[in-house]
Formats: C-alpha cells, sequence, structure tokens
C-alpha cells in the first residue's frame, strides 16, 4: 500500500512539473494548445478564473506584475488553497489548525469574495 501511494505522488509530480514546462513555454494568449473560457466565449463575461493560464504563464516567466493583472484573484485563491490542503493533511496530528482554516464562515467569506471579484470584473473590466 506505501508503494503504491509513493507510485501515485511521483507521477503526480512528474504530471505537475510536465505541465509547469507547458505553461512555462507556450503563451496561452496566443497558443491554440489551450482552452479557451467557454463562459466567456458563451456570455462575453469574465468568469472568476478567466486569465488564470495566462497569470500562470506570466508567474513562471517571473513576471508577477502582468500575472496580477491577468487575475488578481489568483494570488488569494492559491496561496490558501494550499493552506487548506496542507491542513487537510494534517487533520490527524494537528486537528486545531484545520478546524480554524474550515470554519464554515471562512469558507462563506471566500465565496462572497469570490462572486465580488466575478461582478467587479466584469462592472469595470478588470
Amino acid at each position: 500500500m506505501r508503494r503504491a501511494l509513493v507510485v501515485i505522488i511521483v507521477i503526480v509530480i512528474a504530471g505537475l512539473m510536465l505541465l509547469g514546462r507547458i505553461y512555462y513555454a507556450l503563451d496561452p494568449a496566443s497558443s491554440a494548445a489551450f482552452p479557451r473560457c467557454a463562459f466567456l466565449t458563451l456570455t462575453g463575461y469574465k468568469c472568476p478564473g478567466c486569465g488564470s493560464q495566462r497569470a500562470i504563464h506570466a508567474l513562471l516567466n517571473g513576471d508577477v506584475a502582468a500575472a496580477f493583472g491577468y487575475n488578481a484573484m489568483l494570488f488569494i485563491s492559491v496561496p490558501w488553497v494550499a493552506l487548506c490542503l496542507f491542513a487537510e493533511t494534517q487533520r490527524v496530528r494537528n486537528p486545531r489548525l484545520y478546524a480554524r482554516l474550515h470554519p464554515s464562515i471562512l469558507i462563506w467569506l471566500f465565496l462572497a469574495l469570490i462572486l465580488a471579484w466575478w461582478l467587479l470584473r466584469n462592472i469595470f473590466n478588470w
């Protein structure tokens, strides 16, 4: 069982490294290899995730300002989600950390922040 878990972890890390290399080398703004946002295509409005592919490309190429301009919400979401995933792995060892990061009010506030971002970026064309 432990060996199978190690194999899965190695495969996931290799896949993430390959994906990172692709995002580093190819610009999603000009490459047909990347999917376009279906919500934007159908409605003409940006979804909360619009610009994330370009932001990841910019970050991997060291352009933090451009990445922030493509999707500022990414800078809030990714660290918070990573921290929550870490807390999930420590759920048995450190239940207090998990409980502090997963109160329902925090989850609702994060949802409200995403909805506010979605509305504001379309109103002000961010």
